[in-house]
C-alpha cells in the first residue's frame, strides 16, 4: 500500500517556498506524516500538497520529494534536534602531541548541556591560508574509536584522519556514541536512537572545525568507513555544510541488507524503532539507502563498495547509486555521484583511500601535494 498520509498545510508551506527557490528546512518537530513511497527505485516522483502523485521536472520538485525523505529518517531515527547557536562549544584540550607532518590535539568539546564528546584535532604543520576541514568517522571499535582513524590501533587501512591530515586537511575525529572514551545513554537524554545522537555530535563536530582559523568554513567535507561510512552518509543528509562525502562499506539497500533481515540496524547502538516498529522488514520501512544517497545531490559523493564485502552487498550499493543518478543529472551534478568497486572484502584499500583523497582534494579545493 503507498501511504498518502500527510499534513497538508504543512506540505503546501514548505512546496510554496521552494518553489520560490527559498531553502527551507523542517522544523524537528514537524508533522512526521510525511507520504512514504511504495516506489525506492524510479525517485522523480513526488507528492504534491493534494496527495497526487506528481512527476520530478525540476530541482524544486525534487525538494519537495527531499523533505519528505528526511522527514521518513526522522520516524525511525527520531527528530533533530535545532541548532543552539548559543551554546558555547567549550573546546578543551587534554593533550598534544606533535609529529613531524601535524600536531595531534585530543580534545572534549560541548555536544549538549552536560554531555561533552571526545575527538582527536589534527592540524597539518605545513599549510597555506585556510584549508578544508574533514570530520573522518571511525568503523566499529569499541575500545579504540577515534584512535582507529588516528592511526593508534586497529585494523590497517582506516587511518584515515592521519593521511588526510598529511596531506594538508584540518581533520577531526569525534568517538561515536559508547566507544573509545566516550559513554552516553542517548535513550535516558530522550532520543530514540543512537544514530542521531551520533548526528548531532557529529554536527558539532562541524561547529569545531569552522570555529578554528586554520579553517576555510565553506570547505568541509565528510569521510568514514563502515559505521563511520554510513555515518559520514547520516551526517551529510541532514547537515548540508558538508560539501564533499566519503563512504566505504558503508550502505546497500535495506532490501539487500543481510537478504532482507534488518536486525543488525535495530539495536541500541543505532535504530530499535526498525525493529519495535516496522519488524526489520525492508517492505515496512518508511525509508530506503536509494532515497538517502540521492539525498546528497549535488554535492559530491564517492561510494568505496567492496565486491566481497559480507556487511554490505555490493549489488545493493550497485541499486543505490542507479536510483540517485537520474537525480544527480536532474541537479547537472552527474559528475559528482561515483562508485568504486575493489576486489577487497570489508576493507578500505589502498588504492581506493588514495582515489578518496584526490576525491576530497578536487571538490574541496586542496592542491595535491
Amino acid at each position: 500500500m503507498i501511504s498518502t498520509r500527510h499534513a497538508p498545510v504543512m506540505l503546501l508551506t514548505v512546496a510554496l517556498a521552494l518553489l520560490a527557490g527559498v531553502s527551507v528546512s523542517l522544523p524537528a518537530n514537524a508533522d512526521k506524516t510525511a507520504p512514504v513511497y511504495a516506489d525506492r527505485q524510479n525517485l522523480l516522483f513526488y507528492y504534491d500538497a493534494n496527495g497526487q502523485l506528481r512527476p520530478v521536472t525540476t530541482p524544486q520538485e525534487w525538494n519537495i520529494r527531499r523533505q519528505h525523505i528526511l522527514v521518513n529518517m526522522q520516524k525511525v531515527m527520531g527528530p533533530l534536534p535545532k541548532l543552539d547557536p548559543a551554546l558555547p562549544l567549550e573546546i578543551q584540550i587534554v593533550e598534544e602531541v606533535a609529529t613531524p607532518k601535524y600536531v595531534r590535539r585530543k580534545i572534549t568539546y560541548q555536544s549538549e548541556k552536560g554531555d561533552r564528546v571526545p575527538a582527536y584535532l589534527l592540524i597539518p604543520r605545513q599549510r597555506t591560508g585556510k584549508v578544508p576541514g574533514v570530520v573522518c568517522l571511525h568503523p566499529t571499535n569499541r575500545e579504540l574509536g577515534k584512535g582507529v582513524v588516528c592511526g593508534l590501533g586497529g585494523l590497517p587501512h582506516r587511518q584515515y584522519a592521519v593521511e588526510l591530515a598529511e596531506l594538508g586537511f584540518v581533520t577531526i575525529a569525534p568517538d561515536y556514541v559508547n566507544m573509545g572514551e566516550y559513554q552516553c545513554d542517548p535513550y535516558q537524554r530522550g532520543y530514540l536512537s543512537a544514530t542521531m545522537k551520533g548526528i548531532v555530535n557529529h554536527r558539532r563536530a562541524i561547529d569545531v572545525l569552522q570555529s578554528l582559523a586554520e579553517v576555510d568554513a565553506a570547505r568541509i567535507g565528510a569521510i568514514g568507513h563502515s559505521l563511520g561510512g554510513h555515518n559520514s552518509i547520516f551526517l551529510a543528509v541532514f547537515d548540508e555544510r558538508v560539501r564533499c562525502v566519503v563512504s566505504s562499506c558503508g550502505f546497500c539497500s535495506f532490501r539487500t541488507y543481510m537478504m532482507g533481515n534488518l536486525r543488525g540496524w535495530s539495536h541500541a547502538g543505532y535504530m530499535p524503532l526498525i525493529l519495535k516498529q516496522y519488524d526489520a522488514n525492508p517492505k515496512k520501512m518508511p525509508f530506503e539507502f536509494t532515497e538517502v544517497i540521492a539525498a546528497l545531490a549535488p554535492r559530491p559523493f564517492l561510494a568505496v563498495a567492496p565486491i566481497k564485502d559480507h556487511n554490505f552487498d555490493v549489488e545493493g550499493v550497485r541499486e543505490c547509486i542507479r536510483a540517485a543518478e537520474p537525480v544527480y543529472k536532474l541537479l547537472n551534478a552527474g559528475d559528482r555521484l561515483r562508485a568504486l568497486y575493489p576486489d577487497a572484502g570489508h576493507d578500505f584499500p589502498d588504492d581506493a583511500r588514495r582515489e578518496a583523497y584526490r576525491w576530497l582534494q578536487h571538490h574541496l579545493g586542496l592542491p595535491a601535494r
